[in-house]
């Protein structure tokens, strides 16, 4: 809790100093370049996405439109296939009416912005997941991928979290056939509408993820914790016999597990041979709108935020 607090009153400039290896730079060259390297040396995949948040002008959203465009063009540059990154899109960056925000927010534009994104990422062969944000968008997220589907947008995924309640339930809602990116969920959540134990939330990313691929689904089951990604590969996969096209380990760029990496990649988990892996990089053309996702990762990551903490403590000793 102490973390927490001195990491929400952290200034904009100290979150972006120390959150730095969360976010692979600021531009969307240097997110590709990040993203070659990551499979040229370590036969990583990527997944790429445009940190944009608390958007206020309508400006702010045609100019996260047109990155997006930019986006699905360099991806479809990369060689079909694995190699080619996938993208991920935030709903709330293309309204300035986000549904977090409370009564009368109705998340107006979202929707054409999506759509378009999605369309024109189908257009090219790039495959684009929906992220799943906040409570007050989950609803509103599921509708329209279901519509999307329908539409016959067959290259779009989703994200679900195991923190929420609701989630077991949702999973019936997924169209058969389609990509499950199964988190924690970083977004604070009260207990009325989810678990607040880490355990729990672990234990259902291993339920959910059965649950999916015996129904039929893609499974991209994103954690770091190094003992439920063996469960999910020696445990879930085998319960059901699916192939190793039917999922992947996904995990932040920034976060280092090299040596859990080298091991999936040489099939030594399991015995479903090698494991795709894929990183989520971000990256940011304006760091004020990636501050409030840098905050988040600080909080989330107990290393990362005592760092910050010590060295809090070191500058305040220095100057007493």
């Amino acid at each position: 809790m102490v973390i927490r607090a001195l990491i929400q009153a952290l200034p904009g400039s100290l979150v972006k100093f120390f959150a730095r290896p969360y976010v692979a730079g600021d531009s969307l060259e240097s997110a590709v370049d990040v993203a070659r390297q990551l499979y040229d040396e370590r036969g990583v995949l990527t997944t790429l996405d445009l940190l944009q948040e608390n958007v206020e002008e309508q400006a702010q959203v045609e100019d996260a439109c047109q990155v997006y465009r930019q986006m699905v063009e360099a991806a479809a540059a990369f060689p079909e296939g694995d190699l080619r990154p996938t993208l991920s899109l935030k709903p709330s960056s293309y309204t300035t009416r986000p549904l977090e925000r409370g009564e009368g927010m109705d998340a107006a534009g979202s929707e054409d912005a999506v759509r378009m994104i999605v369309q024109y990422a189908g257009e090219k062969g790039v495959p684009v997941t929906c992220d799943m944000e906040d409570r007050h968008w989950t609803e509103w997220t599921l509708d329209l991928v279901n519509r999307l589907w329908e539409e016959g947008h067959r290259h779009l995924g989703v994200v679900l979290q195991a923190r929420l309640e609701r989630t077991e339930k949702d999973l019936q809602r997924i169209p058969i056939g389609m990509r499950v990116r199964l988190v924690i969920g970083i977004y604070l959540e009260p207990v009325s509408v989810a678990t607040q134990d880490k355990t729990v939330m672990k234990e259902r990313l291993l339920r959910f993820a059965k649950i999916l691929l015996e129904r039929g689904n893609y499974v991209e089951f994103a954690t770091h914790d190094e003992a439920y990604v063996r469960r999910f590969l020696t445990e879930v996969v085998p319960a059901t016999g699916v192939s190793s096209d039917r999922y992947e380990v996904q995990m932040l760029y920034g976060v280092p597990r090299d040596k859990l990496v080298q091991e999936l990649r040489a099939g030594k988990v399991g015995d479903g041979g090698p494991v795709k892996v894929r990183s989520y990089v971000p990256f940011a053309t304006s760091w004020k709108h990636a501050i409030a996702y840098c905050r988040r990762r600080l909080m989330e990551n107990p290393s990362i935020a005592s760092a910050v903490t010590r060295n809090i403590l070191r500058g305040m000793i220095g100057r007493s």
